[in-house]
C-alpha cells in the first residue's frame, strides 16, 4: 500500500501537536474510509477489500510506519471485519456495508446478557476498546444469564453506537491517538439477529474467517512493531545525519556519540531486515499450506509464534540500544523519536507478543 506523503505529513503533523495527539486527524481518518483501511477482511460483497493475509500484514506494517496509533488503528479496525462472516447474514450487509463501517469493542466476557422475549438485555463494562469514539459498531463478549449456577455461555453481541457509553480513560504513555478507552452498555437490549457465536462456521469461504486467532493476532501485531521500529530506526538516522552536519556550538564528544550512532543504527537495520524477512517468509508459507491443508498444523502455530515473538523482544532490543545514544534532546514528550519510541513499548506489552503460546 501507498500511503501519500500528503497524508503521512498530515498524520505525523497531528500526532507533533499536544492538543490533538489523544485522536487523529479529521484527514486521516477520510483516508482511512476512502482506501477503506477498516474492511480489509471485509468480503467485497459488503463493499470490503478481502486481502490474504501476508497482503494485510504489509499494509499494516506500512501504516504503522507513518505513525503507530495510525497502524495499530487500520490493524484493530480490520480485525473487526471478521464479524462480518459470524453475523447473521441480512445484519452483515446493514452493518459493514456503508463506507464508513468499523468496528470497536473486546473479546472479554464482562458482560451479563438476561434472555428476554426477542433478544436479551444486557449490562456491562469493557476495556481497549480502540478506534472507540467513530466506530459504527460496537462487539463484546457476554455471560448468558440462564439462572442454572452452571458455567455461563458466553456469546458474542453487537451494539450499535447510541447503546454505547464511551469511559475516556486512555491515558497510556504510548499509542495516544488510539482512543482505545473502556465502554459500558446498561440495560441495553439487543435482539437475537444481533447476536453471534465466533467460533460457528462462517457465511463466506475467504479463508481468513477460518484462520486461528491467536497467529492472526501475533501476526498482525508483529506487523505493527516492524512498522513502528522502522521509523524509529529511519528517525534516528536522519537525527544523527543532522546533528554531524551542524558544526555550530557541538561538545567535543558529540560527532564521536553520533559516529557510533550512526554505525550502531546499521547493524540494527540489518538486524530488522533479518526478522522483518523471516516474519514474512514465515507467513507467506504457512498461509500457503493452510490454504491448501483448509487447517493450520500445530507446528505451523508454533512457528508463527516464534517468529513473532522474536520480533517484538528484536524490535525493542534495538530501540533500547539506539535510545541512550540520541542525547537530551530526545526525552522530551514532544520529540519524534520519544513519541516513536513509547508506541513501540506499548504495542510490545501486548499478551499476544508477550505470552504467546505459553
Amino acid at each position: 500500500m501507498i500511503i501519500p506523503e500528503r497524508i503521512v505529513e498530515e498524520i505525523r503533523q497531528s500526532a507533533v501537536n499536544r492538543a490533538n495527539e489523544g485522536m487523529l486527524s479529521p484527514a486521516a481518518l477520510d483516508f482511512m474510509y476512502e482506501e477503506k483501511l477498516f474492511k480489509l477482511f471485509v468480503p467485497k460483497e459488503l463493499n470490503g477489500r478481502m486481502l490474504p493475509l501476508p497482503e494485510a500484514l504489509r499494509v499494516f506494517e506500512r501504516a504503522s510506519w507513518a505513525d503507530g496509533s495510525f497502524g495499530w488503528l487500520v490493524t484493530i479496525g480490520s480485525g473487526g471485519g471478521f464479524f462480518s462472516a459470524t453475523l447473521p447474514p441480512e445484519q452483515s450487509k446493514l452493518l459493514f456495508g456503508h463506507d464508513k463501517a468499523v468496528v470497536a469493542g473486546s473479546g472479554h466476557a464482562n458482560g451479563i446478557a438476561r434472555p428476554v422475549q426477542g433478544g436479551y438485555v444486557v449490562d456491562g463494562q469493557w476495556k481497549y476498546c480502540s478506534g472507540s469514539t467513530y466506530a459504527s459498531l460496537f462487539t463484546a463478549n457476554c455471560k448468558i444469564e440462564d439462572g442454572s449456577g452452571k458455567n455461563a455461555v458466553i456469546r458474542s453481541f453487537a451494539f450499535l453506537p447510541e447503546q454505547v457509553e464511551i469511559i475516556r480513560d486512555w491515558n497510556a504513555f504510548g499509542l495516544k491517538a488510539t482512543e482505545s478507552h473502556s465502554i459500558r452498555v446498561t440495560e441495553a437490549f439487543v435482539p437475537v439477529e444481533r447476536t453471534f457465536d465466533i467460533m460457528s462456521d462462517p457465511h463466506y469461504d475467504d479463508p481468513i474467517f477460518r484462520y486461528p486467532f491467536l497467529p492472526f493476532a501475533q501476526t498482525s501485531f508483529a506487523a505493527v512493531c516492524l512498522g513502528i521500529c522502522r521509523h524509529f530506526l529511519e528517525e534516528a538516522r536522519a537525527f544523527a545525519t543532522a546533528k554531524l552536519a551542524d558544526g555550530t556550538n557541538v561538545r567535543p564528544q558529540h560527532p564521536q556519540r553520533m559516529e557510533k550512532l550512526i554505525r550502531t543504527l546499521g547493524e540494527k537495520e540489518t538486524g530488522l531486515q533479518a526478522v522483518a524477512d523471516e516474519l514474512y517468509e514465515t507467513v507467506e508459507r504457512t498461509w500457503t499450506e493452510f490454504i491448501k491443508q483448509g487447517s493450520m498444523e500445530d507446528r505451523m502455530e508454533i512457528e508463527i509464534d516464534e517468529i513473532c515473538r522474536r520480533l517484538s523482544i528484536d524490535a525493542l532490543a534495538y530501540a533500547h540500544a539506539i535510545f541512550p545514544l540520541l542525547g537530551m534532546p530526545v526525552l522530551m514528550e514532544d520529540h519524534a523519536l520519544n513519541r516513536i519510541w513509547r508506541d513501540l513499548h506499548t504495542v510490545t506489552q501486548h499478551s499476544v507478543l508477550v505470552h504467546g503460546r505459553d
